[in-house]
């Protein structure tokens, strides 16, 4: 093949890369050229809980893996912990261009569609279109605004998995196999499992039809070889990420995703979230509608009405002042589905009419298994609103218990969309002009831009009603609710004819090509120019200058005074913020906190807060406010050693508490309990200061009685170390004021591994002899120091497969 050739190949794949590139820095200018960033709201809440982790790490150079700073303790696996064995990083630092986050995971989605595209032989130039329309879609840029940053990473990285595994099974099983697995292995490395879930039902769909043609087509042997070779890329994979893979399954089962031991919290599941929890995001059965037009109920949970609105004009007939008004009108409530929360998922006027005719225009498998799988998602989004399949599936699909917020399943209908809508233009710029073309277009329209046009006509008819409105309906006047009212149907109007002239832009661009009044290149340049206009005009409802401040984790974390008063305290304390309780971790950035944010805490501390931790705190602000709070009567609280209470900013709102049980303490009784149930009932009730409950059906100790007039203390503290100092006159039993994990930690006296035993609920305790004794507990999981190993010679593997799949390739052309 002659340099030309290399060239004239190139040439489009380099021009897709700088569309990408002037997108990114078009929609994210102010990061690149202002110095700002997103505000996101869960990345803030994630810098606070892995600073503690964070700090080791930069300090030491090796990971702490566990960390003390969020829920009294608990392991730093899904919190911030690196391999040094991941080598597959290199590539994804390769395909994001070095970019920023979170432009840098809008680029990586861009890329990743492109080389899916590329591998179903859509043609470059219709390629970056459909990588526009992908990377776009409101599902990733509100989940960028929200800081999903590692979602969005996995749904970038989707399709160049899918791309491998149809590659494999299309025309080349090299490749599929090397693209297969490197895709794989950066979905993985990224660890968002529900994301992976999804691509993992896309492709048993995928599967499942194209064995069913291979049966009936007689190539069913050459179906099982692909599979069988993809099967050894996925196990590459696996390889690649075992240590991540190793650690979370490992905690899963100790986390809320695992099984409660509580019998009062299993009658939901005997697995996995409860259902109420898990469905508490569930689409309306019409809400899929605002893939299409995202304004059809409402859009955002809160939405900026601009100028001219009738809740403006309401407002100002009533006396409101122009301050006031323009409050009102940034955060009007017009959202009127059934969610507590919500932002609509666009997926595109002119994706949603290219879908349309892609199921006119493709034949074969193709059709069948791609609109199964979109209607698969859409079903699934529904949840609690389609409770006797969803409900069903919940309980019997392996793995789907395991998730939540179901509305999150509407990716895999956007994939679909955007995959078969390009698949499907591919397909129909490559035949000449016949009335059966005519017809396909004309029907596609009138399914897309008739329901737009219906809107329009009938909305009036609606009643634009929702969840959201009985809350309302105390707090504000009827007269405010009819501005509101009408405000939603004139969002819905004016979005219905938006997507209206979308559709009939890009229905009139392919009319003009086959009418022949327009050249190829000029097509596919204007519909991937109305692609964009029509995704990047409603992203920017959602991303805006406004969304972009010169904020720096310095002043998102700046401490305030009551973060000083505390802070004076040298000692290894616990701390309990009021305010923000068990959704907080900005908290954790500063403090050790028994409070935190995260969705996958452990289940056991889960249970403490509801069945203990809870109905201490309504006791202790109801003593607060009347000025009598009794500390000793906090007998869980004291035990995790909640040395300061905060319930504001000012150092006036510190709340020492001169009760706490300390780091640890020799208790002189044991309630021996047979079940986690008789575990949570008799700690409700004992001292912890003199008492500790034990479950004896799982640990067992040798007396029932020991003397507390020991003396212990804490000499060093490390999050995965701790070093302390006991003088016993005879032999005792200590109750440690850390989180009782089974798996990594050892215990040692002088130097001697010794059990550790789970003491109320959630806590370590040890047996200790009488004497003076040095004590150690130290984290060193196999999961993550056996899996880092096994990772490293995986990743090796891979890059010397890919470099001589490569080589390969070079050498036969």
């Amino acid at each position: 093949m002659s340099s030309f050739d290399y060239k004239k190949q190139l040439i489009p794949h380099v021009v897709a890369v700088f569309i990408f590139l002037f997108v990114c820095v078009l929609f994210f200018a102010p990061i690149f050229f202002e110095g700002k960033s997103i505000s996101q709201h869960d990345i803030i809440q994630w810098e606070g809980g892995a600073k503690e982790v964070i700090d080791y790490r930069a300090q030491n150079g090796e990971e702490a893996l566990w960390t003390n700073s969020m829920f009294g303790g608990m392991p730093a696996y899904l919190v911030s912990t690196q391999f040094s064995g991941d080598l597959i990083v290199y590539f994804q630092k390769l395909l994001s261009f070095g970019l920023p986050n979170p432009a840098g995971l809008v680029f990586l989605a861009f890329i990743g569609f492109y080389i899916m595209m590329l591998c179903f032989q859509v043609r470059p130039w219709l390629a970056i279109s459909a990588a526009l329309a992908y990377g776009l879609t409101g599902f990733i840029i509100i989940s960028l605004g929200a800081g999903h940053n590692i979602k969005i990473a996995a749904v970038a990285f989707m399709p160049i998995v899918f791309g491998g595994i149809h590659l494999a099974f299309d025309r080349n099983r090299m490749w599929g196999f090397l693209i297969t697995a490197i895709g794989l292995s950066l979905e993985l490395r990224v660890n968002h499992l529900q994301i992976t879930y999804y691509l993992l039902l896309i492709t048993l769909i995928y599967g499942l039809v194209k064995l069913i043609y291979s049966i009936r087509e007689k190539t069913h042997l050459e179906f099982f070889k692909t599979v069988a070779i993809l099967i050894v890329a996925a196990g590459l994979a696996v390889g690649a990420n075992i240590g991540r893979l190793w650690t979370v399954f490992e905690y899963g089962k100790y986390s809320i995703r695992g099984t409660s031991e509580l019998s009062a919290d299993t009658k939901d599941r005997s697995s996995g979230l409860g259902k109420d929890y898990a469905f508490q995001y569930s689409n309306g059965i019409f809400e899929p509608i605002v893939l299409f037009i995202p304004n059809f109920f409402g859009g955002a949970s809160q939405q900026d009405l601009g100028s001219g609105s009738n809740l403006e004009e309401a407002l100002r007939k009533n006396g409101m002042d122009r301050k006031q008004i323009k409050s009102q009108i940034e955060n009007a409530p017009t959202y009127w589905g059934q969610q507590p929360l919500t932002a609509p998922y666009y997926g595109g006027a002119v994706v949603v009419f290219l879908f349309v005719l892609s199921l006119l225009v493709l034949k074969g498998s193709t059709r069948y298994w791609i609109f199964g799988a979109f209607a698969f998602s859409i079903m699934l989004s529904w949840g609690s609103n389609f409770s006797s399949i969803n409900y069903l599936l919940f309980d019997y699909l392996p793995g789907y218990n395991k998730f939540r917020s179901v509305t999150f399943t509407i990716i895999i209908a956007v994939f679909c969309m955007v995959l078969s809508g390009f698949l499907g233009l591919e397909q129909l710029l490559s035949e000449k002009w016949s009335k059966e073309i005519q017809k396909k277009i004309i029907i596609a329209v009138g399914i897309t831009g008739g329901f737009a046009l219906l809107t329009i006509l009938l909305a009036g008819m609606m009643s634009f009603r929702g969840a959201i409105d009985e809350r309302l309906a105390s707090s504000v006047p009827d007269w405010y609710m009819e501005a509101i009212r009408a405000d939603r149907a004139s969002l819905l109007r004016m979005d219905a004819l938006r997507s209206l002239l979308f559709v009939l832009a890009c229905a009139s661009t392919l009319w003009l090509y086959f009418k022949e009044k327009l050249k190829l290149y000029m097509v596919m340049l204007l519909i991937g120019s109305i692609v964009f206009l029509d995704m990047f005009i409603v992203d920017k409802r959602f991303i805006d200058k406004s969304s972009f401040r010169r904020e720096s984790q310095k002043s998102n974390f700046r401490p305030t005074a009551d973060d000083q008063q505390v802070l004076k305290d040298k000692s290894n304390y616990r701390l309990y913020n009021l305010l923000g309780g068990f959704n907080d971790a900005k908290t954790s950035y500063h403090h050790k906190s028994i409070g935190g944010y995260h969705g996958a805490k452990m289940r056991r501390y889960q249970d403490l807060v509801e069945n203990g931790i809870q109905n201490e705190t309504t006791n202790l602000i109801t003593g607060l406010q009347s000025g009598t709070p009794d500390f000793n009567s906090i007998h869980i609280l004291n035990m995790l050693n909640t040395k300061y209470f905060i319930a504001g900013d000012q150092a006036e709102a510190v709340i020492s508490n001169p009760s706490t049980n300390g780091n640890a303490w020799f208790v002189s009784d044991v309630k021996k309990a047979t079940n986690a149930d008789e575990e949570m009932s008799i700690l409700r009730e004992i001292n912890t200061k003199s008492t500790a409950v034990i479950d004896v059906s799982n640990f067992q100790t040798k007396e029932t009685k020991y003397s507390a007039a020991h003396i212990i203390q804490l000499l060093d503290y490390k999050p995965n170390y701790l070093k302390y100092e006991a003088t016993c006159f005879k032999d005792g039993l200590a109750v440690f004021s850390e989180i009782y994990y089974p798996h990594g930690w050892i215990a040692k006296i002088d130097g001697k591994e010794v059990d550790i035993l789970r003491a109320n609920y959630v806590l370590r305790a040890l047996e200790i002899p009488e004497g003076e004794h040095e004590i150690e507990f130290e984290f060193k999981p196999d999961a993550y120091h056996v899996g880092n190993k096994i990772m490293l010679a995986f990743n090796i593997l891979i890059i010397l497969v890919f470099v001589g799949g490569v080589f390969q390739t070079f050498r036969k052309q």
